[in-house]
C-alpha cells in the first residue's frame, strides 16, 4: 500500500510542479484518485498526517514571536474576521443546510479559520514567514488555533484536566531548553531533540493534560524561538518534516468519495474565497497597514482550514452532524487548497496589477513598520544580511566604504545591530520600498537574498526608476543567471561555485606567501 502512495503522489507532484503548481496540489489529487479506487490511508496514514502537522506547528514556532500575536492588528483582525465571517456563513448555513442553531455555529466557526499548515508552508518556501505580512498572517493563525483548540475542547465535551495549569509555567523551561540545544551539537542528536520536543514532550504531552497537541508542538517551538541555533533545528528537520506532510494531503484527499452534491458546495465555498479574503484586507487597512501588506497577508489566509475536518468529525462522533457533511468539507478545504496555491504562488505580480484599484483604500496615517527607509550617506548597499551578505558588509567595511544592510528578518536585524552592523528592517519584495527609496547616492547595490523572484522584482523596480548604479547579486543555481540579467542585473555570483575557487585561493597565499600581493 505504502508504494502505491509514494508512486502516485510522487507522479501528480512532479506534474503539477511541471506546470507551475505547487506539488501539494499533486498530492491532493493523488488522495482523491486512490479513495476512487477505493484505497483508504487507514491508521498509518493518519498517523504519519498528524506527525507531519506537528512538525510544520514546531517549525512555525520556531520563529515566532509571541510578542507578535499582542499587536493590535493580529489580535484585533482575527477576532473581528471571525464575529463577521461567523456571522454571515452561520445564517446562511442555518437557512440553507437545514442545521440546528449550534451545528450551524460551530460549522461557520471553523469555516472562519484559515489552513495553519497551507498558509505556513506557502511562506515558508516563498522565505516569507518572517516578512511583515507573514509575520501577522502567521499571528492571526496562531489567534484562530487557540479558538479552535477551545471549540474542539467544547465540541469533544471533554476538559482539560487540572494539570493543564502546568502549561503556564513553560516559559520557566527556556533556559533548560536553551541549554539542551546547545549540548546536543550538529548531527543527529540535534535531530532527535527536535523530534523529542515537537512529538513526545510538545504532542504527547499536552494530550496528556488534555490539551491540544497541535497547540502543545507550536509552543515547544516557541520556546526555541530566540535561540541563536533555531534556525539550524529548523533545517534539520525540514526534510522529515516535508516527507510526513505528503501524508497529510494524501489524508485529505481520500477523506471521502466525492458527490455532485459535495462539489456544488465545496465550489458554492470556494466562491467566497475571494470575499474571505477581501474581509481580511478592509480589516487590515483599517489598522493602517498599506494595501499591499494588507493584500498579501489575506490571500495567504484565503482557505478553509483543516480545524473544519477535525471539528466536523467530533460533531459526527457526537451525532450533531451528518457524515457527508464531513466529506464535503474535505472537498471544500481541498479546492480551497488548489485555488489558494496558485494564487499565493503569484501574489506579488497580481497585487502590481490590481494596486491602482486597492492602493485608495489606505488610511493616510501609516502603521510604524510601514515608513520608508532613510540610508543615510551610504554608497553601498546590502539586501540580505545572511552569512554571504555578512562577509560582504565586513569586508567592505574594513576598506572604509560607507556599507548599509537591509533584512526582511527583524530579529536578525535587531542582532546586527547589537553587533555594530548598520542594518534596517525592509521587505524586498515590496514594490513601495523600492519606489520610495533614495538611491541617488548608491554606487553599488548588492542583493544577497535568497529568493530569485525577489531579486528580479527588486531589479526590475529599481531600473524603472532610473537606477544606473552597479546591482550585483548572489545565485544558488546556474539557470537563476539569465532571468536576472535580464531584469537588468550587471553581475551574478554562485557563491557554491565559488566557494572552491575562493578555499584554493587561500591555500595558495598561504603557500606562497610572496605572491599574495601580486
Amino acid at each position: 500500500m505504502e508504494a502505491i502512495w509514494i508512486t502516485i503522489a510522487f507522479v501528480l507532484g512532479l506534474f503539477f510542479r511541471q506546470l507551475g503548481l505547487p506539488p501539494l496540489i499533486g498530492y491532493l489529487v493523488a488522495g482523491f484518485g486512490l479513495n476512487s479506487f477505493g484505497l483508504q490511508g487507514g491508521q498509518a496514514l493518519e498517523h504519519i498526517a498528524h506527525l507531519g502537522v506537528l512538525l510544520l506547528l514546531f517549525a512555525v514556532g520556531l520563529k515566532l514571536r509571541l510578542n507578535n500575536i499582542l499587536r493590535p492588528e493580529v489580535w484585533g483582525t482575527a477576532l473581528l474576521h471571525l464575529l463577521v465571517s461567523a456571522g454571515l456563513l452561520g445564517l446562511a448555513i442555518h437557512w440553507m443546510g437545514g442545521l440546528a442553531w449550534q451545528t450551524a455555529g460551530i460549522l461557520a466557526i471553523t469555516l472562519g479559520f484559515s489552513s495553519t499548515v497551507m498558509a505556513a508552508k506557502v511562506l515558508e518556501q516563498k522565505r516569507e514567514l518572517r516578512a511583515f505580512h507573514g509575520r501577522i498572517a502567521i499571528g492571526v493563525l496562531i489567534f484562530q488555533d487557540l479558538v479552535a483548540v477551545a471549540l474542539l475542547s467544547w465540541t469533544s465535551g471533554a476538559t482539560p484536566s487540572p494539570f493543564a495549569l502546568l502549561v503556564l509555567g513553560l516559559p520557566l523551561l527556556r533556559p533548560v531548553v536553551h541549554w539542551l540545544l546547545d549540548f546536543s551539537g550538529h548531527d543527529e542528536l540535534l535531530l532527535l531533540f527536535g523530534l523529542l520536543l515537537a512529538l513526545v514532550i510538545g504532542s504527547q504531552g499536552f494530550e496528556a493534560v488534555g490539551l491540544s497537541s497541535e497547540l502543545g508542538a507550536l509552543l515547544m517551538g516557541v520556546l526555541l524561538a530566540n535561540h541563536r541555533r533555531a534556525s539550524e533545528l529548523a533545517h534539520a528537520l525540514w526534510g522529515i518534516k516535508e516527507l510526513l506532510l505528503i501524508g497529510f494531503f494524501l489524508q485529505i484527499g481520500m477523506a471521502g468519495l466525492p458527490s455532485w452534491e459535495g462539489l456544488g458546495f465545496s465550489l458554492l465555498l470556494a466562491v467566497l474565497l475571494p470575499f474571505k479574503a477581501a474581509l481580511f484586507f478592509f480589516i487590515l487597512v483599517r489598522f493602517k497597514l498599506r494595501a499591499r501588506t494588507a493584500f498579501l497577508t489575506g490571500l495567504s489566509l484565503a482557505t478553509y482550514s483543516e480545524f473544519a475536518l477535525i471539528v466536523a468529525s467530533l460533531a459526527v462522533k457526537q451525532n450533531l452532524l451528518d457524515a457527508h457533511w464531513l466529506v464535503w468539507l474535505a472537498m471544500a478545504v481541498s479546492v480551497s487548497f488548489v485555488v489558494a496555491a496558485p494564487l499565493n504562488r503569484w501574489a506579488h505580480s497580481l497585487y502590481e496589477h490590481w494596486e491602482p484599484y486597492l492602493s485608495p483604500y489606505e488610511l493616510h496615517e501609516r502603521h510604524p513598520d510601514e515608513q520608508p527607509l532613510a540610508l543615510g550617506g551610504a554608497s553601498i548597499l546590502i539586501m540580505g544580511m545572511g552569512r554571504v551578505g555578512v562577509g560582504a558588509y565586513d569586508f567592505l567595511t574594513q576598506r572604509h566604504e560607507r556599507v548599509v544592510g537591509l533584512d526582511s528578518d527583524p530579529d536578525r536585524v535587531a542582532r546586527h545591530l547589537k553587533e555594530g552592523r548598520r542594518v534596517l528592517y525592509a521587505d524586498s519584495e515590496d514594490p513601495f520600498f523600492w519606489q520610495h527609496l533614495n538611491v541617488s547616492k548608491l554606487r553599488v547595490i548588492m542583493l544577497a537574498m535568497p529568493d530569485p523572484e525577489a531579486k528580479k522584482i527588486a531589479i526590475t523596480q529599481l531600473r524603472r526608476r532610473g537606477y544606473e548604479g552597479l546591482i550585483s547579486t548572489t545565485v544558488i543555481f546556474n539557470e537563476e543567471t539569465a532571468p536576472i540579467l535580464d531584469a537588468g542585473g550587471d553581475l551574478t555570483f554562485n557563491h557554491y561555485d565559488e566557494a572552491g575557487v575562493g578555499f584554493a585561493e587561500r591555500t595558495w597565499e598561504l603557500l606562497y606567501p610572496e605572491t599574495a600581493d601580486t
